[in-house]
């Protein structure tokens, strides 16, 4: 059979592959187009188990909403290059939506699911990505929200994404803290969050920073010296002790009660974080290259 370039531009507009690869994928499988997709497919998984191991700690974070849920997805490559490449883009965004629409509870279920093109796996459709890009390109985290609660989502180019979940107030509010949870990355949500070995060994460095003079001071005094620091730190870890970043004349407890409304608990993503990324020192290896080192 012939090899129009009709066909390689259906093949290329169904898969996505360049045109050399879909030419070659016709002629492979005698230009029937379904077994030309199969091809490219398997060819794509192939070529996505050898970049596999590489260290793939860029990339981004992509949110997808509809009232009262919400998903973060994060998606890696190996370079920010690719992460801001345009297939790239779209691929994260469309497996956001569909970790959404899907109700997919973590990534392997996120992996199975049917992608948007109707044709194929998330899988399948990211090993065809690596195919593309010429980058290892890993799913790696999935965090989402459920419920009839407030629920707002934030991300921050690309890089950080948050959500946020209040009983009572509005979604804009929820929105705004989640912009401040982006910036300021509280460990806690709430005091009562806070575990008591934090508190413990807190309260240890306190007492070895204090003078002779002040040890020496009774009891109850020194009690209170050590609560109030304590209470301090305690603020400082926790979402609600901390001035809001729209509004540092206000903590985000005030700001949350000024509103009716109260925090359930926040979700947070960031690029890549926890994974040891390779730094290449590239004048060294010339220099050992060349002798010099």
């Amino acid at each position: 059979m012939e090899i129009t370039a009709s066909l390689v531009k259906e093949l290329r507009e169904r898969s996505g592959a360049g045109m050399m690869e879909c030419k070659k994928a016709l002629t492979e499988n005698a230009g029937n187009i379904d077994a030309a997709m199969e091809y490219l497919r398997k060819t794509g998984l192939a070529k996505a188990d050898k970049k596999a191991g590489r260290v793939a700690a860029e990339g981004r974070i992509t949110l997808a909403q509809k009232g009262g849920k919400a998903v973060l997805v994060e998606v890696n490559s190996e370079t920010d290059f690719v992460g801001k490449d345009e297939n790239f883009v779209n691929f994260a965004n469309a497996v956001a939506q569909i970790a959404l629409d899907t109700g997919a509870a973590d990534i392997e279920a996120l992996k199975a699911a049917k992608y948007s093109d109707g044709s194929s796996t998330v899988e399948e459709a990211r090993a065809a990505l690596v195919g593309k890009v010429g980058e290892n390109v890993q799913l790696r985290r999935l965090v989402r929200v459920d419920g009839s609660n407030t629920v707002a989502g934030y991300v921050h180019g690309g890089r950080i994404g948050v959500l946020v979940e209040l009983t009572g107030g509005t979604e804009e509010l929820a929105r705004g803290i989640a912009m401040h949870v982006a910036a300021m990355n509280p460990p806690y949500a709430k005091p009562s969050e806070v575990p008591a070995d934090f508190i413990a060994k807190e309260k240890e460095i306190e007492l070895a920073k204090m003078t002779d003079k002040d040890k020496a001071k009774p009891a109850e005094i020194l009690e209170k010296i050590i609560s109030g620091k304590i209470a301090k730190i305690i603020n400082e870890v926790t979402l609600t002790g901390q001035p809001y970043a729209l509004n540092t004349d206000l903590t985000v407890e005030a700001v949350l009660k000024k509103e009716g409304a109260d925090i359930v608990g926040f979700k947070r993503l960031a690029v890549g974080e926890g994974i040891e990324k390779v730094v290449e020192d590239y004048a060294a290896e010339v220099m050992k290259q060349a002798g010099l080192a």
